[in-house]
């Protein structure tokens, strides 16, 4: 079953030609792990048009709370318009700052949907996971819209996520190719 709104954000989506809104396989794995995560303090790195956060939200307890990071406001504005919920708080601004200016919290689950957090300022990013909690991120998949020297930034990024000592790490090569990490 889709999450309320999720529809809607997807037309809304389409309507300003955003093509980047996460698929149905990593939604779901994103409710599941979600769900987990009772109490839990959530940070998306990514918001986009908000496809991803209604998957969150969908697994989130009423008393989890979910920060949404996206610096294009435009896109953000259509999950502004369309998601009513007091669980999550949606803030524009680029991901790198916001990470700059977060040090010290701590997070029980990161998906990490855009650049800042997943290939740079990823040590900074892997510093606020709980213990326990996860660091999620996705399009780990060649596709053919990458650009020249991208294919070589994913590659650093698993190899780098495959060296950490404090963190277990499943690399899922399903829907757009995902790596689940959790702090030990």
């Amino acid at each position: 079953m889709k999450p309320k709104n999720l529809d809607d954000i997807l037309e809304k989506a389409n309507e300003l030609n955003f093509k980047m809104s996460c698929d149905i396989e990593t939604g779901q794995l994103l409710r599941v792990l979600a769900s987990s995560k009772r109490k839990g303090i959530f940070l998306e790195l990514g918001t986009g048009a908000g496809a991803s956060t209604t998957w969150i939200l969908d697994g989130m307890d009423t008393s989890s709370r979910l920060i949404s990071v996206e610096m294009d406001e435009s896109i953000q504005n259509i999950a502004r318009s369309v998601i009513n919920d007091e669980r999550v708080q949606f803030v524009t601004v680029d991901g790198g700052i916001f990470i700059e200016e977060s040090k010290g919290k701590k997070f029980d689950f990161i998906f990490a949907d855009t650049w800042p957090g997943k290939f740079y300022y990823l040590e900074e990013t892997l510093t606020m996971v709980t213990s326990g909690g996860f660091y999620i991120i996705d399009d780990l998949n060649p596709i053919d819209s990458w650009t020249a020297g991208h294919e070589d930034k994913v590659k650093n990024l698993i190899r780098t996520m495959r060296s950490l000592e404090d963190f277990q790490i499943v690399e899922l090569n399903w829907s757009t190719g995902l790596l689940i990490a959790t702090r030990k």
